[in-house]
C-alpha cells in the first residue's frame, strides 16, 4: 500500500468538504471514504486532553500508518489517491511530516476571507454547543489562553486565518508547482472552472466535473439559558452531543451576518498577514480589508442524510 498522491490541505470552513465530495465523482481519482483522517497532524496517538469535544474527536484520528494506508487500499489501479484534512496547512508539524513522508505530493489549498472564515467557524461550534463564548470578537480575544490550554485547531479562529505565514513556510518545503491555491469564492461562483483547474493540476481529464455539492446555512441558536444549559451538557457529556446539537439547531435562526463595525474589530488580527499573503502569492487580497457587499457565500444544500459536522468532521446519518 502507498500514501496519497494529493491532499486538500486547507482551510477549514472554505468548501473543502464540498470539494472532497465533488472530486470523488471523478473516475481517475480515489478520495478516502473518511474525510479528515488527520494522519499528518501527529507523530503518534493524538492528545488525551483538549477543548470542548476534543477528546471524542481525537478518538477519530487515523494515526497508525497501516490504518491510514488502508484508506486507499480499494483504489482502482491507475487512479490517483487523495484525502482532505483542512488543518494541514495550519499545522507546522503536519507540513513537515508531509514533506518527509510524501515529498512529491500535490497540495490543494482554498482560501477564504479570514474574517468570514472565523465567523463561519465560530458559528459552527456555537451552533453545536461546543463554543462557550457567545461573541466571536471575545472568542478571538480568548484564543491565546485556549491555545496554551491545548484546545485543538478548530478553536483557533485567528491562527487558522493567517494564510500568509502558512503558505510562506509551505513554499519553503515544496516547489510551487506542487501547490494549487485558489479562493473559496471561486468554488462558489465558478465551480466548473475551479474543478477543471484542480483536474489540470492533478493531471486528470477535465470537463467531467461541473458541480460542487451544496450545503445549508448552519442555524444560529440564540444565546440565553436554553443554549447555556444544552451546550454545557454537550461539552460535559460527549455521547449526547449530537442529539443536543439537533435540539439547538431545531430552534436556531439564520446565521447572523457580520456588520462592518464588527469586521473592523477583527481585521487587525489579519491585516499584516494579508500583506504577507499578497507578497507570497503575487495576488491582490485587498478586498478582504474593505467593507463586504455580502457575508458568507455558502456552497448550497446539504446532501440527504448528512449532519452538520462536529469539530471539522462531517457526520453521516
Amino acid at each position: 500500500m502507498a500514501l496519497p498522491d494529493f491532499l486538500i490541505a486547507g482551510v477549514p470552513k472554505a468548501g473543502t468538504t464540498a470539494l472532497h465530495t465533488a472530486l470523488r465523482r471523478h473516475p481517475e481519482l480515489y478520495l478516502s471514504r473518511i474525510k479528515e483522517p488527520k494522519f499528518f497532524l501527529t507523530d503518534g496517538p493524538p492528545p488525551e486532553r483538549g477543548g470542548p469535544g476534543d477528546v471524542e474527536t481525537y478518538r477519530e484520528h487515523v494515526w497508525r500508518r497501516e490504518d491510514y494506508e488502508a484508506l486507499f487500499a480499494d483504489a482502482p489501479p491507475g487512479t490517483l489517491t487523495g484525502e482532505s484534512t483542512p488543518f494541514y496547512l495550519y499545522d507546522a508539524g503536519a507540513r513537515r511530516r508531509i514533506r518527509t513522508l510524501v515529498p512529491d505530493v500535490r497540495i490543494i489549498v482554498t482560501l477564504r476571507d479570514p474574517v468570514e472564515r472565523a465567523h463561519s467557524n465560530w458559528t459552527h461550534l456555537w451552533s453545536a454547543g461546543l463554543e462557550p463564548i457567545d461573541d466571536l470578537v471575545r472568542a478571538c480575544e480568548a484564543e491565546p489562553e485556549r491555545v496554551a490550554a491545548g484546545w485543538s485547531h478548530f478553536w483557533h479562529y485567528v491562527g487558522l486565518g493567517r494564510y500568509g505565514e502558512q503558505l510562506a513556510d509551505l513554499y519553503e518545503l515544496f516547489p510551487r508547482e506542487q501547490v494549487l491555491v485558489f479562493r473559496y469564492r471561486d468554488v462558489v461562483d465558478r465551480p466548473a472552472e475551479t474543478l477543471d483547474r484542480i483536474c489540470a493540476f492533478l493531471g486528470v481529464r477535465q470537463g467531467l466535473l461541473t458541480e460542487v455539492p451544496r450545503r445549508n446555512v448552519t442555524a444560529h441558536p440564540a444565546p440565553g439559558a436554553r443554549h447555556a444549559v444544552l451546550s454545557t451538557l454537550a461539552r460535559r457529556l460527549p455521547a449526547l452531543a449530537r442529539p443536543i446539537e439537533g435540539l439547538l439547531q431545531h430552534r436556531g435562526e439564520a446565521r447572523r451576518p457580520l456588520s462592518w463595525e464588527r469586521r473592523q474589530r477583527l481585521i487587525p488580527y489579519f491585516a499584516e498577514d494579508i500583506a504577507l499573503l499578497q507578497r507570497v502569492t503575487g495576488e491582490d487580497f485587498g478586498d478582504w480589508l474593505r467593507p463586504r457587499a455580502r457575508s458568507g457565500g455558502l456552497v448550497g444544500v446539504r446532501p440527504p442524510g448528512q449532519r452538520q459536522s462536529r469539530n471539522g468532521r462531517r457526520g453521516q446519518g
